[in-house]
């Protein structure tokens, strides 16, 4: 989740007053000592990412532990639950016994029968209350529409019982499961016209002819991802010319392919290790430099993608967003 730094504009925080002033009161509260939960929802690209990074980059002073539901992965139980807890498993042995028992079984730490799922929420639920850094503790999790319901069911049982520690948890999905329905909420919606238009054209290098830009707009519903990712499925002749076709398919389909176009650009190593780390859900940096020398490619070949915007290396290994990993 945590990506290449604050050097890089986030995408789609343009004119989010709104959603920004609800982060910034979250961490206030969490700061306090106050838990807080929110699930921000909304369309692909149309912002949660770019708004968990900036929460992220608020909360320098937290311990963050996070996860990215993987769409190939909602058949595995506890899978998303893992990239939660995995940084916090040093402290199982503080836990009491039965919760302790519980989370070792469901990540494979040792042998037994299936748990309670209730002694799997209050497991988790006592390894983020038990920071003994003494920083308050921030959870994220993006693209949770595709958690497994184990790790869904766990992580909403902790988001329900937060009470007095300095503990928050945000969800971002396009549509959360039945799991979430009784967490806060927030919308993110698409960009208001002047704001979509001045992100365009922000994006936009060389000239716009007026007749394309209002096509791009009317098509992007002020969806910030589309609006910098619709010019670049355009030839440069007809975003200037106004020469091109009106669209045949869908914004999403047109992101992903322009994403697609992206990677087919880079050399062939890099893209043999883009696929390893979008086959690698944790962004372990140590697991991904395993795989790739197995692949025969070392992790030098990351460079053309960093600076393509699509992938950022450091403590962990993340995509600009998910789309590109899927």
């Amino acid at each position: 989740m945590p990506t290449g730094g604050k050097q890089r504009a986030h995408v789609g925080l343009r004119a989010r007053k709104r959603e920004r002033a609800v982060l910034d009161q979250l961490l206030v509260d969490i700061r306090r000592g106050v838990s807080r939960s929110l699930v921000l929802r909304g369309e692909a690209g149309i912002g949660k990412t770019a708004l968990l990074r900036y929460l992220i980059d608020s909360a320098e002073d937290m311990f963050l532990v996070w996860a990215v539901g993987v769409e190939s992965e909602m058949e595995l139980a506890y899978a998303s639950l893992h990239q939660v807890c995995a940084p916090l498993l040093g402290r199982l042995e503080r836990l009491p016994p039965p919760q302790r028992q519980a989370l070792e079984t469901v990540f494979g730490v040792s042998a037994g029968p299936a748990p309670d799922r209730f002694l799997v929420g209050l497991g988790v639920l006592s390894l983020l209350a038990d920071e003994d850094e003494g920083r308050p503790l921030l959870c994220v999790v993006d693209d949770a529409q595709w958690l497994d319901q184990a790790s869904a069911l766990a992580l909403a049982f902790v988001a329900r019982r937060l009470l007095a520690e300095p503990i928050g948890i945000v969800f971002a999905a396009r549509e959360p499961g039945e799991e979430l329905r009784h967490v806060p909420e927030l919308e993110v919606r698409g960009l208001v016209d002047g704001d979509a238009r001045a992100l365009l054209l922000a994006n936009v290098r060389g000239r716009l002819d007026a007749a394309v830009c209002e096509q791009i707009l009317a098509e992007s519903h002020g969806n910030p991802l589309a609006l910098i990712e619709l010019p670049r499925t355009w030839r440069a002749a007809d975003l200037a010319g106004g020469f091109g076709d009106p669209a045949s398919r869908g914004v999403d389909s047109k992101i992903e392919q322009s994403y697609a176009q992206r990677i087919r650009r880079l050399p062939p190593d890099t893209q043999i290790l883009v696929l390893a780390a979008a086959a690698e859900p944790v962004g372990d940096p140590v697991r991904l430099e395993r795989a790739a020398g197995a692949l025969g490619v070392g992790m030098t070949a990351a460079g053309p993608a960093v600076d393509a915007g699509l992938l950022a290396v450091g403590g962990r290994v993340a995509f600009a967003h998910p789309l590109v990993r899927s």
